[in-house]
This record gives structure tokens, sequence and C-alpha cells, in this order.
């Protein structure tokens, strides 16, 4: 059976299903109603109603050139230029020269912001002359159908979060793990967190049971797991930003969980974390590639703990988690000990220490 078949409820759209798709998505009267309310909040529902058709209009004429999924990529790397001229100070990486551009690889990396941190990955690829990943989203973020197809045009492919029982819950491991050696064996690279959720505490660890899933298709094979893993070529990557633009809600549902036991989110909370992520002002951002894992470990656990390490080894510091960690050091200056009170003061006063220790981890990781 093709991919087309075997994996046609999770895998991103081919070539031949751009143009449909994004035809579908100019059709999508809540698709067109979110870009509105994002780029005029106040607009009268009149105005809106003009408006619709205008934008569907604009989005038809700019759209209609993307016939394929590289065509998407490209589009949504411009976006990503213009991002990061407007909302970061800077960006840089690192370790990007050791790996081969011919080569796939399994990125697994620390997961702070849900779209930024694959977006970054694949614009420090595509600078360096590699492919862009495939990304691992979970369906959690997929309850709207344009948030689908936008996400099926990116090269994203669907974690199901929901299953009913454990014999459901095997079997879409099963077929994700199949899904991820057979698109690194057809020399497409894969972009997935290393835990379900972003860590809202700073507390960037790595999951065993990711890595279990990735396992499920060299166990049926026969084959032990430190040699199966080895031919992921799982390479580890940290994500530094100097400001998170959603510290605050982070905090907030901290909090929350902390003094009242429980925390309810919004149905559409995900995607304005989404959107703030994208659009609010991150500082300096740093994406560090470690090299390839080759001494893979005999346990699930042990690997975690292995990638873990890479992860806090490559941690780029900033003033900000300096004052954090109650540190001095010749980065502070006044403007950062101002934006670091201001921080403070977005959040209830019992909840500082929540917000020290989200911006003090990565020195607390690498002590």
């Amino acid at each position: 059976m093709s991919e087309n078949d075997l994996f046609a409820d999770i895998r991103p759209y081919n070539d031949s299903e751009v143009a449909p798709a994004i035809q579908r998505l100019i059709a999508d009267e809540e698709f067109i109603q979110a870009i509105l309310h994002y780029r005029f909040p106040h607009m009268p529902g009149i105005m809106g109603a003009i408006a619709a058709p205008i934008l569907r209009f604009i989005l038809k004429r700019k759209l209609a050139k993307l016939k394929s999924v590289k065509d998407v990529q490209r589009q949504v790397a411009t976006f990503m230029d213009k991002m990061i001229e407007t909302t970061s100070k800077q960006i840089t990486m690192s370790g990007l020269e050791k790996l081969d551009p011919k080569q796939s690889y399994l990125f697994i990396s620390n997961h702070r912001d849900i779209a930024m941190d694959p977006a970054l990955v694949n614009w420090c690829l595509h600078q360096q002359g590699h492919e862009t990943v495939r990304i691992a989203i979970g369906d959690n973020l997929l309850r709207k159908p344009c948030a689908t197809e936008l996400m099926k045009l990116n090269k994203s492919f669907i974690v199901k979060r929901g299953a009913k029982g454990p014999r459901e819950m095997l079997k879409n491991f099963s077929q994700l793990s199949s899904y991820i050696k057979h698109s690194l064996d057809d020399d497409h690279s894969i972009w997935i967190a290393q835990k379900e959720g972003r860590a809202k505490d700073g507390n960037d660890v790595t999951d065993p049971a990711i890595l279990k899933m990735f396992y499920m298709h060299g166990k049926k094979q026969g084959e032990d797991f430190a040699t199966y893993m080895a031919k992921l070529n799982i390479v580890p990557v940290c994500l530094s930003y100097e400001y998170d633009p959603c510290d605050a809600d982070k905090i907030k549902e901290l909090w929350q969980k902390k003094t009242q036991g429980h925390y309810q989110k919004t149905e559409f909370e995900d995607i304005d974390s989404i959107i703030k992520g994208i659009v609010g002002f991150k500082g300096r951002i740093h994406v560090a590639f470690t090299q390839p894992l080759t001494n893979i470990a005999d346990e699930p656990d042990d690997l975690a703990a292995m990638i873990d390490q890479q992860i806090w080894q490559n941690y780029k510091l900033f003033p900000i988690n300096y004052l954090a960690a109650g540190l001095t050091h010749d980065s502070i200056d006044e403007a950062a000990a101002e934006q670091w009170q201001q921080r403070l003061s977005a959040i209830p006063d019992g909840a500082h220490d929540l917000l020290t220790q989200l911006y003090a981890a990565p020195i607390a990781k690498q002590q």
C-alpha cells in the first residue's frame, strides 16, 4: 500500500492536494472571520460583511500560485522572514554545519511555543539549504477544519491523542511509529517535541513514552531498542527565547492549578496562544542543533536522560535568566532589569516564584 493509503488520516498533504485545500480554506467562513478579527479586532459587524468578500478576492489572487508543498514552504519562509524581523531582536543558530543536508533526521526539541518551535527549526534548516521537516502536531489543536487544512498544508502530521481505550491508543501509536520511520526512510526529516504540551514551568524533560512510541515499529521487526533507535538519526534541539510572549498566561494557569486545584481551558485558548507566540516580542532567539546521537542507551529512560543533557547543555543564557536566578552578570543592564520587573508585575504577587522558576530553569539545568 502507498503512503496515501496507509497513513491517509494523519499525513500532510501532497502536491496534488495543495490547490484544493487552499480553495477550501478560502471558502471557509470561520477562516475568513478569524483573519478579519485578528487584523481588525474592533471592526463593526456590518463592515465585516463587506470586508469578507474583498479578503476572499485578495487571498485567491495571492494564493492561486501555490500548486505544490514547496510553493507553500516558500510562502511560509517569506512570512517567517517578516515575523522574525518584527518580533525578535536577533536569531542565531549553531550545530547545523555538522548535519548532512542530504540526510534525514529525527529532531527532538524542547517545547516552549506551540507554533514557533517547529517554525524556527524549519527557518534555520531553510536558511542553511536543508529540506524542511514534517511536523508532529496534536489533534487537540485541530478542532476547526480550517486549522487542519493550514497544518496539513504546512507539512504537519497528526498525533491522535483522543483515544477512547488502550486498544485504540496502541493502534494510533503503532501507526504513528510506522509513519515516522517511513518518512525518515523516504528522506523526510521529522520534528517532534520532547513531551506532550509546552514546558510551562521551564522544566524541559523528555518523556520516555515518546521514545517507546518510536520503537514500536522496530519492536515489530524484532530489533532491539538501541539498534533501532540508532537508525532514526536522533538530533536533540534546544530552543532558547529571551522572552516568552505567553509567559504570563502560562504562569496564571500554573497559579490557578496551585491555588484552586484545577484549570479549565477556554475553547480558543490554544489558538490564542499560537497567535500570541507568533506576533509577541521574543527578544533574542537561539536554535542549537546537537550532533546525532550514536551511542544509544538500551532503555528509554536512559535515552531520555541523554537527550535532556544535550538540550540543557545548549541553552543560550540571557540577562533575564540571570535576574530570575538571582545572579549578577555583565550582560544585565537597566533595561533588562526593568523588563524583568514589568513581567513580574503582570502576574499575581503569589505567583512570582513560578515566573522565577520558568526563567531560571536554564541556569538550574546547566549546574
